[in-house]
């Protein structure tokens, strides 16, 4: 039998998982809060697939009829909760995706650790692999907020804004639904909101001080009717 190789990247994503995320207990419990307000966009009897999902957090706490996780990160076969199924590979080829298949796509803190030419082929493959009229969400950096923080993260070779951004999705395919500019701290693992009740406090407020990652639901061409 033959070893079974390693994707191409998948030695630099171990190192960052060692290094700028590395594996929190707390990360569960705040992941479970946020799934609960994401999943009013996500009706149960969808088919997900999250992109770049790390520890699993938001995959194995959203409900759901099937549910999948691509990352480069093989640890995510050892964290991946029943019945949740894993893809040790590139979300810039999802091979071995049918077409057409999925409801919603989901990516948190991914796009801006792509180059431009990865980011477009990522998205080529979204639309490839979402229904018609399927949504990706999309949790992300803000640089309009979150500039002086952005480059601490030695991973981040692209700059996004919530106005950037859904001109860039809108460019390939992709029609902007809602966009909340100010959604969530830069980084769950900053001081503010640091435990799951205080995240709860934080979500329903109208106004969210510190927020620096921007929240954007988005949709391809809509189903026939």
């Amino acid at each position: 039998m033959t070893e079974k190789s390693s994707p191409p990247g998948a030695d630099s994503t171990a190192a960052y998982f060692s290094t700028r995320l590395k594996a929190d207990a707390n990360r569960k419990g705040l992941w479970q809060v946020l799934c609960r307000h994401l999943q009013k966009d996500i009706p149960r009897d969808d088919t997900v697939l999250e992109l770049g999902g790390g520890y699993c957090d938001f995959i194995n706490n959203i409900r759901a009829a099937e549910k999948h996780v691509v990352d480069l990160f093989a640890g995510i076969e050892d964290v991946a909760e029943r019945p949740v199924i894993t893809h040790v590979q590139s979300c810039t080829r999802l091979d071995g995706l049918a077409d057409e298949y999925f409801d919603t796509v989901f990516a948190s803190n991914l796009f801006e650790h792509l180059t431009r030419e990865e980011l477009l082929q990522t998205l080529s493959e979204v639309k490839r692999v979402l229904r018609p009229g399927g949504q990706l969400l999309i949790i992300q950096p803000n640089f309009r907020y979150a500039f002086r923080e952005y480059f601490d993260d030695y991973t981040h070779v692209q700059v996004f804004t919530d106005r950037g951004m859904v001109d860039l999705l809108a460019a390939h395919g992709f029609t902007a639904e809602r966009v909340i500019p100010r959604f969530l701290p830069f980084s769950l693992k900053s001081r503010r909101p640091t435990w799951p009740w205080l995240l709860r406090l934080y979500l329903r407020l109208p106004w969210r001080p510190f927020a620096g990652q921007m929240y954007i639901v988005t949709k391809t061409g809509r189903a026939a009717s």
